[in-house]
């Protein structure tokens, strides 16, 4: 067992809770810029428009009134059911500051989903976006008695809650306010699971609070009154409501992206100076920029490029730094290429943040070399959720970083991660059974991970305890390692290690269906040539041969994969094999394509 402890920085009182730095901003620096929200132009365009601390503070009292007037109660919860964007924020702190418990749902989410997680919590109220969103709780309304209000963003639901609060006095929601305390709930997230029903974490202001407030002061240059970041990952994930959070303490200047397709436009008339991210996403910048070249005739040219930056930022991690030539070609390569690569991203953005699955050495090491440093961490929502991760001051590429201040990391002697501290979560909602074994009797959360601690307390992760690979003839192996690997080609979507119980590794590969065009034009085949007739063809089982054995280098003989088969469509969360934060559902895949698993092993 090994074990790697860090002291807080920060220690939260019983009487904090998340509202105080919105009101403390509101105080002392009522015109610094908080957000940045789309508002409408007199020739019917759109622009930024800047929301100062007290502005947001008042707006957020204003709504808090609102929810007052309709009977929401202290410990009520009240679900959110929106993509991204400014009102999320606006009504997460509003139902804070009531007392009340906010409860994200995916604005994804089926009605089955939607249903269980309004019933389960015993939600009072919900806020969702879109006319889909409200017809999906109508048709689900009969089976929640609890529920007694349904709000729409697109109807003018935030507006509503305004007037209908303009009765209650400001008096009554500031006492409100500071009846919160850390130990109140703040939320129910209800994770997207791999597998099962979602289980509901309870998480305190305090998780929450002690998570954030000892994150800000060692990432000074992510959080701080200079920053600005565009959030494009769903708030109802913990990882981004934490970005939420650090960005009103720091008081640094967010923005929301409510669309994905608009995504490149925005970060490059937004140019933030960081933003936040899962693996997936980074990995699609990279293949595109790689695909662009090779389209252009300049794929010899990026090759040089990446190699170099890989080169330059490992050495970064050497006791003398990159040499004179590296840093010669460095230099080149950034006026060539690298430049480009940055000017995707606005050009300002020089730091980044991966969580939600492993991001890999590979890209790590390219995206520091391009010089933009993706800080890797690591966490769970159960977690609040981040327990570990790399630092400006601190970095070591290939690992999930150390323990953030208050946290303590152990490892298990059968190299399960727990972990400790004031981030812990309450436990699962009206679920007693899970509680218990995800903590132990003195505290510690079982993650069901597996990983290692080095000496200098980086945690590195090696796999999930439930996903781990054990063939026929004994051997354990961990699918992450190999299906990062066979990912970082273009053409390559997902990739899914099966092998269990059998006598060797095997692979499900899907296409990625935007890098796929170019490739069936270099092979002269009709643009829209389905998957289906290409699964045989030579050329593109050479290409993803050429993956596989990329991959199989990375690991022993009886690791390596030995058969790979392409599926004929990609993984999707509307078809059930991804969750809403892109973690691929191993169960659904392996049930969905049991056919495909089992012809590789019939001979």
């Amino acid at each position: 067992m090994r074990e790697f402890s860090v002291p807080p920085i920060v220690t939260v009182g019983d009487a904090a809770n998340l509202t105080d730095p919105v009101w403390e901003s509101a105080e002392v620096a009522p015109d610094t810029v908080q957000f940045a929200r789309r508002a409408r132009t007199a020739d019917g365009g759109t622009t930024w428009a800047e929301v100062t601390c007290l502005q947001f503070r008042d707006e957020v009292a204003a709504v808090a009134r609102g929810l007052i007037a309709a009977g929401v109660q202290p410990g009520d919860r009240v679900a959110l059911m929106s993509r991204t964007r400014y009102e999320w924020t606006l009504l997460d702190y509003a139902i804070w500051t009531t007392g009340a418990v906010t409860v994200p749902i995916y604005e994804t989410s089926s009605a089955e989903q939607a249903a269980w997680i309004l019933a389960d919590s015993g939600a009072v109220a919900v806020m969702v976006e879109t006319d889909r969103h409200a017809d999906l709780v109508a048709d689900v309304r009969d089976r929640l008695p609890e529920l007694k209000h349904l709000w729409q963003i697109e109807l003018g639901g935030v507006d509503d809650l305004v007037t209908a609060g303009a009765s209650v006095e400001l008096g009554e929601v500031e006492q409100r306010r500071k009846a919160v305390r850390s130990g109140d709930i703040a939320t129910i997230i209800y994770t997207s699971g791999t597998t099962g029903r979602p289980k509901g974490c309870v998480l305190s202001h305090r998780n929450m609070y002690a998570d954030i407030a000892n994150a800000v002061p060692v990432l000074p240059n992510l959080f701080n009154a200079g920053a600005a970041t565009l959030l494009f990952l769903p708030l109802a994930h913990a990882f981004a409501r934490l970005i939420q959070i650090g960005v009103v303490q720091a008081r640094a200047t967010m923005a929301h992206c409510a669309d994905p397709k608009n995504l490149v436009a925005e970060l490059q008339e937004f140019r933030p100076t960081f933003v936040l991210s899962v693996p997936r996403v980074f990995e699609k910048v990279y293949n595109a920029a790689k695909q662009k070249a090779e389209a252009d005739g300049k794929g010899g040219i990026f090759a040089r490029a990446e190699q170099v930056a890989i080169s330059y930022s490992e050495a970064l991690e050497t006791p003398g730094g990159p040499g004179l030539a590296l840093r010669a070609q460095h230099a080149v390569f950034d006026r060539l290429v690298y430049r480009k690569l940055r000017a995707a991203l606005g050009g300002r953005c020089r730091d980044a943040i991966s969580g939600g699955a492993p991001l890999g050495a590979r890209l790590g090491h390219f995206f520091r070399g391009i010089g933009v440093t993706i800080l890797e961490g690591y966490g769970l929502t159960e977690t609040s959720p981040a327990a570990a991760a790399n630092l400006p001051t601190g970095t070591r590429i290939g690992t999930v970083g150390r323990p953030l201040p208050g946290v303590t990391v152990r490892i298990e002697d059968d190299g399960e991660i727990l972990i400790s501290g004031e981030l812990i979560f309450q436990g699962y909602w009206h679920n007693d059974a899970a509680t218990a074994e995800a903590l132990s009797a003195d505290g510690w959360f079982r993650t069901g991970d597996l990983g290692q601690l080095d000496s200098d307390g980086y945690l590195s992760i090696t796999g999930r305890k439930k996903e781990l690979i054990v063939t026929s003839g004994g051997k354990n192996v961990a699918p992450a390692v190999l299906e990062d690997q066979v990912r970082a080609h273009p053409l390559i979507s997902q990739c899914v290690v099966v092998g269990d119980r059998q006598p060797f590794i095997a692979a499900l590969v899907t296409l990625d269906e935007e890098a796929l065009p170019t490739w069936l034009a270099g092979a002269e085949l009709p643009a829209d040539t389905p998957v289906e007739q290409l699964r045989e063809h030579e050329g593109l089982r050479a290409e993803i041969q050429s993956a596989v054995d990329a991959a199989n280098r990375t690991v022993s003989k009886a690791e390596a994969i030995k058969v790979f088969r392409i599926l004929p469509h990609d993984f999707t969360e509307s078809t059930g094999e991804l969750t809403p934060s892109l973690k691929v559902k191993r169960q659904v895949v392996h049930k969905m394509y049991a056919a495909e698993i089992a012809d590789i092993y019939r001979g």
